[in-house]
């Protein structure tokens, strides 16, 4: 039985990226890569800090989450797609669909303000050096952690019950490869004027501010390293740099497709794939490669 109130539909038919079947298989064959280098490339990083006693401050402790993050939100999404992929009729049910919507706004609200934290934790470690451990403790870190865990269960809990609550008559079809919230809510059988911008205030303001937040940190950075210059520097300028380049990767594309009134501007499912597959890919190359401290416990733990 359906989960909204007077909802007649049962199932969603997904249309995916192509209806072509030579491109179906060239993107199963490039995402079933692109899936295993997010579970091998943030699995090694997870091992690679837990095992490693030399990588217990904060900084890993953050990225070890990250990776764990970054693992959950591809399953989401890519192993549904990869069998879909495949196959000639894509259903999935309504509430397995509203349960993919959940689990995908959950894990991302929680990258986001993850996102923001790291972000946080490098501004304090560069610009205060001699208070970082006060300020950046390891309970700090564990209740900064905590957080954003609950703030993306409370974002996610918000947005699936504003669905939950439309009613579903028809039609049935998803032009998307998953379920996310404004190809779904524009199926609903009534006005959804105000549960758009409900949802879109929600989603597109937290992608904003967060991603107004990390711009901050990373000026306040570039001015620190402006005004105190060394040579040691150069390092710091270029791992902001690269930081930069993957956070604009994840959050533009949620700003894009969120922040604006959805029945107005339809999304774009190929948008859809920065963020739920190249952003995971990109996360454990510039947080890991970049760092010398990570591929020497890398390179040991080969060993």
């Amino acid at each position: 039985m359906a989960l909204g109130n007077f909802s007649q539909v049962t199932e969603f038919i997904l249309l995916g990226l192509s209806d072509t079947r030579e491109l179906q298989v060239l993107f199963f064959t490039f995402f079933l890569l692109a899936y295993a280098m997010v579970l091998l490339g943030n699995l090694l990083v997870i091992v690679t800090v837990r095992t490693d006693p030399k990588l217990s401050s904060p900084m890993y402790l953050l990225l070890c989450n990250l990776s764990f993050i970054d693992i959950c939100c591809t399953s989401v999404t890519s192993p549904r797609m990869l069998v879909d992929l495949l196959s000639q009729r894509k259903a999935i049910a309504f509430e397995d669909c509203i349960a993919q919507l959940f689990f995908l706004h959950f894990v991302g609200a929680s990258e986001m303000f993850l996102l923001t934290v790291m972000a946080y934790d490098r501004y304090t470690a560069i610009c205060k050096p001699l208070r970082y451990t006060a300020i950046m403790s390891q309970q700090v870190c564990w209740v900064l952690v905590s957080a954003c865990w609950a703030g993306g269960f409370v974002h996610s809990t918000v947005q699936t019950l504003l669905i939950v609550r439309l009613p579903f008559c028809g039609p049935n079809t998803i032009d998307n490869y998953f379920c996310d919230v404004p190809p779904v809510i524009q199926l609903a059988c009534t006005d959804i004027y105000v549960t758009e911008w409900l949802m879109a205030s929600n989603s597109g303001l937290i992608s904003l501010v967060c991603f107004l937040v990390l711009v901050t940190s990373y000026m306040f950075i570039l001015v620190t390293i402006r005004v105190h210059f060394t040579e040691g520097h150069w390092k710091v300028l270029s791992t902001c740099a690269s930081h930069m380049m993957v956070v604009t990767l994840f959050f533009v594309p949620c700003i894009f497709i969120y922040l604006r009134p959805f029945s107005t501007f339809p999304s774009d499912k190929h948008i859809s794939v920065i963020y739920t597959v190249f952003s995971p890919v990109m996360n454990p190359l510039i947080y890991t490669l970049r760092n010398s401290e990570v591929k020497a416990s890398m390179w040991k733990l080969w060993k």
